[in-house]
This record gives C-alpha cells, structure tokens and sequence, in this order.
C-alpha cells in the first residue's frame, strides 16, 4: 500500500512539539493505517493533491442550467452573529469551535442551491493559491484549474501549484476518499451524528449506526470528515452543513482567532488537536462565519535544503461543465 497524501503531510508535521523518534513515528503511522484497512477498503492508489484544498466554501451563488452551470464568484456572507467577547474587534473575540461550525452550518442551510448534476458532467473549480516561504518571505500565486468526474468513471484534470496532469479514475473493486461520486455522496447521511459514525468507515455503504465511537476512532473520523470538505465543493443539498456541525462534536477540534486568510482578511481558524488527523485550519469570518479559506503548511527537500512554506487557499469560482478541460 503506497502513503496517502495524508500520511506525508502528518510526517512532515510540526506541532512545536520534540519531533517523534524513528520508532514511534513507525508506530503511530502503522497504526493508523492498520486502522483505515480494517475500517474501509483499501482506497485505489491515484494522483491526489498533496494539500486537501478543492471544496474550500460551502454554497455559492450559481445559476443552475440543464447542462451546464455558468461559474460564479464565491459569494459566502452568513446571518449568524458571533458571541459577544472582550475584545472589540470580532476576529479576536472567543468562541468555541463549536459555534463556529455550527453557525457555519446555519448559515449553509439557509444558502445553498440545489445541484444535481448529471453523471457524465464533470465539476470545475478554479482555485488561487498564496505561498510563502517561511525563510526568505517570497511569496507565489498560483491558479490551479480542477475538472472532476461527476460520477468518478472517466479521467479528472487535476492540478498542483500550477502543474496539471489526467488522474485515471479507481479501478474494479477499488474505492478512494473522498469520493467524487455525486450517487455515493447523496447516500451520506445529513443528520450530523450518523454522518459522525458513518466517517470511521467512509467507503462502507451500510454503516454500523448502533454501535458507539470508540475513543481510538476519532481521529480516522476527522480525518475523512475534513477530507470530504477540503475535497468536494458540490454536495447535495444538507451534506455539507451536516458535516460542519459533525466535525464541530470531534474531540480535539478548536478555535483560534485572528487568523489571517488569502485576503488579508481576519477570521477564525478551525484546526484539529487531538494526534494525527488532517492538520489544515479552515478559516471562517468572525461575525458571520462565513467560510474564508484554507491555511495549511507544506514542505519540500531534505536537511539543509529543506523548505517550509505557508499556504493560503480559496476557492474563486465553481461550476458543472459538459467535458474535462471546458470552462464555463
């Protein structure tokens, strides 16, 4: 079994903690995928993104046609308003994580556009990328163009920091997660607790919803909750904010204000505490929690010619188009 995007970036991870010696990281990581084998199977090795940043909004503006959607500006605001704090300024106001995400929530449900695309159509997102090296303080902009497979049987474009290639979709008995099968995703549940349980197992279509969460689970559980909304920006109606108000019940999930998005534009970041999971902050405004963005870290060579980069991602527009490579 090849190590997922995930696993790479949770080895590169710096939590300004002592690293982990050569053996724990063994164990750790063997653990969890000994975890996701027995919970799932094994998921179909393809091109992936190394930084999980496709679905970066919940609901945007669209005008929805037979076959083809005309691709809109984000245009996420929101009508929740944040708790009263003792700062002044909303962005550093304390709020729990909870209310963040349940508040984005509220406001994705009063929002959203019914979708339903058909099977042969592809989704386009069109995403721009802010990174900094953490040294010298340079700084690139990307454009990266996506073209998914609505139903996940014909070859996506995909891109990475401006680099694109075809990524063949999973073979026979061969399955991967986050889906981008429009039919797989509509089985998901939209009530946030069983959408919790259904997570420690994300491919199995007949999930256990009797059986409680083991406290070892969590973590699996983050992970693909946070995959599935970094990955997909088109959900049926009542999944998206399911998952928002999932994610916001994990242990270990918390709320940092004053965190800054691709903008330049103060919000909340959500990041997940609790061990290995998938360690991207999503970022949210502070009165509205309309979501902002992604803040994740990558890195690149080894000792002396390592690198440590800031990232700062945001979805610009969305929409179903007819064939790979069309824009709307």
């Amino acid at each position: 079994m090849h190590d997922s995007p995930e696993l790479d970036r949770l080895r590169d991870w710096d939590a300004g903690a002592a690293p982990l010696d050569d053996d724990t990281r063994h164990r750790v990581r063997a653990r969890l995928l000994a975890a996701m084998r027995d919970a799932a199977p094994a998921p179909a090795v393809r091109p992936r993104r190394t930084v999980l940043r496709v679905a970066l909004t919940g609901a945007v503006a669209a005008a929805v046609a037979a076959t083809t959607l005309v691709a809109v500006r984000d245009g996420d605001g929101g009508t929740t308003a944040a708790p009263p704090g003792s700062s002044s300024s909303p962005a550093m106001r304390t709020v729990s994580a909870r209310t963040v995400l349940d508040g984005a929530a509220a406001y994705q449900r009063a929002h959203e556009r019914t979708v339903a695309p058909r099977d042969d159509q592809f989704v386009y997102t069109k995403e721009i990328v802010k990174e900094t090296d953490r040294k010298t303080g340079a700084t690139k902009t990307y454009v990266d163009e996506n073209w998914h497979s609505v139903d996940d049987s014909r070859r996506s474009w995909v891109m990475e920091l401006g680099k694109g290639w075809w990524s063949d979709p999973p073979g026979k008995n061969e399955s991967h997660w986050p889906t981008q099968d429009w039919t797989r995703l509509k089985q998901l549940p939209t009530d946030p607790d069983k959408l919790l349980k259904a997570m420690r197992a994300p491919s199995d279509r007949t999930p256990d919803y009797s059986r409680p969460i083991a406290e070892g689970e969590w973590p699996l559980i983050q992970m693909s909750l946070a995959g599935l909304l970094y990955r997909i920006p088109v959900m049926p109606a009542g999944l998206r904010a399911a998952a928002y108000e999932a994610l916001g019940k994990v242990p270990g999930v918390k709320a940092t204000p004053g965190v800054t998005d691709a903008r330049g534009r103060e919000g909340i970041g959500i990041t997940y505490t609790g061990g290995i999971g998938l360690d991207s902050t999503f970022v949210f405004d502070p009165e509205t929690y309309a979501f902002l963005g992604f803040r994740s870290t990558r890195t690149s060579g080894d000792g002396a010619d390592r690198k440590t980069y800031t990232q700062l991602t945001y979805l610009d527009s969305w929409a179903i188009v007819d064939k790979a490579r069309q824009r709307p």
